[in-house]
């Protein structure tokens, strides 16, 4: 890590840590970039610092208001991370996004999982890859950026007993997105989630990545 993107300002008190910066110049934009999302969202806790990420992830300060936090997502993901737990996105574009510095937990895509259940049953890949771990599951991390049939799923097997330690449910678009989310903040599970049919792949990285982030500075 370069010393651009090991410095620390200010996050949360009198820290600021980027582990993705690898640069002095990539390191400048992302403090500046935070710096505007804490005036305008503010600087609170754990959580606006979430919001504040998925807000310039996004590069609309609206999407802070549309955040949801259930049964404490935060302390729930830095323990999961502490115990190593597995992380399984729903999609290539979110397993690539999750940041692999500043933490020892593997991380997976369920579309490696369950291809033969998806043709035999005709349902998507996600679906099929989440039914197939099964109680896999149990422990780990699911974040979900793109695919609400995915996060229904996921919600069906809650009532077979699945527990995840965190779900990270950010599926965007107009069919079952905002019902998928909704089902899951019924769950007691700890989440992370969008309210409507916003959402998306850099929204759920970011918030697992702002975790992820915190998890690091206490090392």
């Amino acid at each position: 890590m370069s010393k651009g993107s090991s410095r620390r300002e200010v996050t949360t008190g009198s820290t600021y840590t980027d582990l993705g910066a690898d640069t002095p110049e990539g390191f400048s934009i992302s403090s500046r970039s935070r710096e505007l999302a804490r005036r305008t969202i503010g600087n609170t806790g754990p959580e606006d610092r979430i919001r504040q990420r998925c807000s310039i992830a996004v590069g609309d300060f609206a999407m802070s208001s549309l955040m949801r936090f259930e049964r404490s997502p935060v302390q729930a993901g830095l323990d999961a991370l502490e115990a190593r737990a597995p992380i399984y996105a729903d999609i290539r574009m979110v397993q690539v996004g999750i940041q692999k510095k500043g933490h020892d937990s593997p991380v997976g895509c369920l579309l490696d999982h369950g291809q033969e259940l998806a043709r035999e049953k005709g349902i998507t890949r996600t679906s099929a890859g989440m039914l197939s771990l099964g109680k896999t599951l149990n422990g780990s991390i699911v974040v979900i950026g793109n695919a609400p049939s995915c996060l229904l799923s996921l919600c069906e097997m809650y009532g077979q007993g699945i527990r995840p330690a965190l779900v990270v449910g950010c599926p965007v678009g107009f069919v079952n997105a905002a019902e998928s989310k909704e089902a899951l903040r019924g769950l007691d599970v700890p989440s992370i989630s969008t309210e409507g049919t916003r959402g998306g792949t850099p929204v759920a990285v970011a918030a697992l990545n702002e975790i992820i982030t915190m998890f690091a500075e206490k090392g």
